[in-house]
Parts: structure tokens; sequence; C-alpha cells
């Protein structure tokens, strides 16, 4: 099981992070003392680390720094801070990627498997997220029943992930386009409005209730 160590100070975000990480079978723990967080890296020896900016005595930059001395462990940011020139100087300095706050749970776990897989860190990675008895291929935008299986496109899994990864919630149009557009790919109300007649479409030939 992966581990993934979180270095932020707002308990709020570090608790749902550490929620959506559990749903994937991730290992999640935090840090304890923000003045020995390079020790604490050395002594927990996580797969990959969530790295705030803003963080007691010393920001995110100086603990990327610290940590690229003696570790090639991937660090994400995530931040409220402005992107540019935020991102920038994070990749420069040794960061993998960087996620702005508010930022979709689905996206936040895809860029995690995407760094996951480029680094080789663990042959076991989950690729798959399951609901009932139906399990959606995250890689391949396959979903799988017992005995069926179909295609999805990109924009079609994003939305399943969505809702595989919030049961019994309802998601507003607005956090699934935003989804959609951090994934990369542009769509607004009406163009969702077709995924989503598509996507109910697939998920009836499977046997998964309409959502």
């Amino acid at each position: 099981m992966d581990k993934i160590y979180i270095i932020e100070d707002d308990q709020t975000i570090r608790n749902e992070i550490v929620q959506a990480l559990k749903k994937w079978n991730f290992q999640a723990d935090w840090v304890r003392d923000f003045q020995t967080i390079d020790y604490e890296i050395k002594q927990q020896s996580p797969d990959l680390i969530v790295m705030d900016i803003t963080l007691p005595f010393y920001d995110g930059f100086y603990w990327t720094q610290k940590i690229r001395e003696f570790s090639k462990i991937p660090i994400i940011f995530v931040s409220a801070a402005d992107m540019d020139p935020n991102a920038i100087r994070a990749i420069s300095i040794g960061a993998d990627d960087y996620l702005t706050k508010p930022f979709s749970i689905a996206v936040f776990i895809s860029k995690i498997q995407a760094i996951l897989r480029r680094t080789n860190q663990n042959e076991y990675l989950t690729e798959a997220l399951n609901f009932q008895s139906f399990s959606l291929n995250i890689i391949t935008n396959i979903l799988k029943s017992q005995n069926k299986s179909i295609k999805l496109t990109a924009t079609e899994s994003t939305i399943l992930k969505l809702l595989f990864l919030n049961p019994g919630q309802i998601i507003s149009k607005r956090k699934i386009i935003q989804a959609i557009w951090q994934n990369g790919d542009f769509t607004d109300e009406n163009i969702l409005n077709v995924n989503m007649s598509r996507l109910r479409d697939k998920l009836s030939q499977i046997g998964l209730e309409p959502v």
C-alpha cells in the first residue's frame, strides 16, 4: 500500500485529503512537528508527499529544497496561492506537480496515480475504483461488471469517478465541469448534458442504475 505524507497545517483540508486517500486504499500520514519536517520524512519514508506553500516557521519551498538534498520522493504542491509564478518556482526546485485550492479530489487522485506510475514507486498501484459490483479502471477508462465491460471516454470517466468517490451525494454541474477542465478538456453545460446522456446509456447497457 502506497504511503502519502501530507504537509498541510489546515486541519480541515488535511482531513479531507486523508479521507480521499483512504477511499483509494492509500496509507495517509501527516506532519507532526513543522520544525522538523525533513527528519519526519526520513523516518516515514513515504512514496509521495503533498506539500502546502504556507506553513508555520518555513514555507513549502524551503522544505522541498531540504527534501531534495536527500530524496527524490515525488512532491505535489497544493496551495491557494496564484498558480503563476508559484507553480513555476515549485517545479523549478523539484516539485512534480501543482494544484490550486479548491481542487477536484478526482483530479488530485489521478495526479497521484500518474506520478507514482512515472516514478515506478510501487508495482501494486491501485488503478481501479469500485462501487457495488462495478469496477472503473481510471487508466483505461473501462467500466466492468461481473460479466460485462464497456469503454468510456475520458470525460465520461471523469464524471463517473466523481460519482464513485461521492456515493449518495449530489454533485453539482459546476463541480463536474471544473473537474473536466482540470483534466485539460473544455466543456460547458450543454456539452456536459450530452456527455451525461451518453454516460447514462452506457451505464444502462452494463446494468448500473442511471446517474
